[in-house]
């Protein structure tokens, strides 16, 4: 073995005993978002994008909340709540709109657009469906960002809020039927579920997203009989899977979901449309056919329903009968249980909101987070949305290219 010199093994060893210098991380840096949350006008629209102990987390990172008075009382949530979580309260609308960051349930009113800021950011649902057809045009003029908070993408590829107030709807569905069966409610007088010594409620769902999962969980728990039908095999496979219980499934075949319609007691409409109108699978016809005050719960009106007879309708006058069958057509739902409903949105909403500060603002979190970017339907005014540009015979306009610009 080679014996090292006293030389050779000071060279080796000398530079060790120096200071080093210390590698340390980069930091990001952090921008104090001003958000604003107005009061809510759309009709029966009860929920809120920030319960106070998300205002509280956000402003515990540094960002500012502006709220109107009000915003929150009805989803139970009171102004004291959210000031003593550090949110600024005023009774101006307008004050609200000079924020960075507007967060809404329901999209701005013509009027609430006036208040809008240039290059300001909007946060909120699109539901183009129950938009005036200018809607569009204002907010472009108004060269905002608009952003529909129903089509951000997370990690997983799943669409948050849409599953969120899915699994909270499809709950309600079935509670909603229960109600409505009984004699309270001019119903046909049965408890929906299973009764020994009764034959089960039979409950057909159309639709096996996560509406129509989350109906079936809630049934199948009363120990109704659940029949399951969808366009797609996959989505019956895996609902199946889901479910962790064996129940009846059918792709849409007309004559078959007849057959089955004319034995149930209640049918929920579930199915969805990535783009435009869902697809009207139950016709009038078909209703006619079914049990005299047998329920139809209409989930998907908002997108025009399932059922040829369905109508909307609203929290106050609920139900209507046609064919001796009862129709809801509630479009919102969840704001039926908006207390509920408001935590399960801004546990999503916040969180956007703390990345959106720690990538620098608006601009920064687009350019790194691809499913945020994903619900990003106008850029600086510029409409980001194919279907939308199409839709309404706007111009089109690459969101990477605008970003490549910005």
């Amino acid at each position: 073995m080679t014996v090292m010199t006293k030389d050779v093994l000071f060279a080796l060893t000398k530079g060790a005993m120096m200071p080093q210098a210390e590698t340390l991380e980069v930091s990001k840096s952090k921008n104090q978002i001003f958000i604003g949350i107005p009061k809510e006008i759309a009709f029966q629209e009860n929920r809120v994008p920030l319960v106070p102990d998300a205002v509280a987390l956000l402003v515990n990172n540094g960002h500012r909340v502006c709220m109107e008075r009000g915003a929150g009382l009805a989803a139970h949530f009171s102004d004291h709540e959210y000031s003593e979580a550090g949110a600024e309260l005023t009774d101006s609308p307008k004050a609200v709109y000079k924020a960075d960051l507007i967060i809404k349930i329901a999209p701005p009113t013509l009027e609430e657009i006036e208040y809008m800021q240039p290059r300001q950011t909007l946060l909120s649902a699109l539901q183009l469906t129950v938009q005036p057809e200018d809607f569009l045009r204002k907010l472009i003029r108004k060269r905002v960002h608009s952003v529909a908070f129903d089509l951000i993408l997370d990690e997983a590829g799943i669409f948050p809020v849409i599953r969120a107030m899915g699994e909270i709807a499809g709950g309600a569905s079935i509670t909603i039927a229960a109600e409505l069966l009984s004699n309270v409610n001019q119903g046909m007088g049965s408890v929906l579920g299973g009764i020994s010594g009764i034959s089960p409620t039979e409950v057909v769902i159309i639709g096996a997203g996560t509406v129509g999962e989350f109906a079936a969980r809630a049934a199948l728990g009363l120990g109704a009989t659940v029949k399951v039908f969808d366009r797609s095999t996959s989505r019956l496979r895996r609902l199946q899977s889901q479910l962790g219980a064996r129940v009846f499934t059918s792709v849409i075949i007309p004559k078959v979901l007849e057959k089955h319609l004319k034995t149930a007691d209640v049918a929920i409409g579930a199915l969805r449309a990535s783009e435009g109108r869902t697809p009207c699978v139950v016709t009038e016809s078909m209703v006619r056919e079914m049990k005299t005050s047998a329920v139809i719960i209409d989930v998907s009106i908002d997108q025009g329903g399932v059922f040829e007879t369905s109508e909307v309708t609203n929290h106050t006058n609920p139900v209507f009968r046609k064919h001796d069958v009862i129709h809801y057509g509630v479009p919102n739902i969840n704001s039926r249980v908006a207390r509920t409903a408001s935590y399960a949105l801004s546990n999503i909403l916040s969180q956007v909101v703390i990345n959106m500060g720690n990538e620098g603002g608006f601009e920064g979190l687009i350019r790194k987070d691809s499913g945020f970017r994903n619900g990003v339907y106008l850029l600086n005014g510029s409409v980001t949305n194919s279907f939308l540009a199409e839709s309404f015979n706007l111009p089109y306009k690459d969101i990477h290219l605008l970003m490549a610009a910005m």
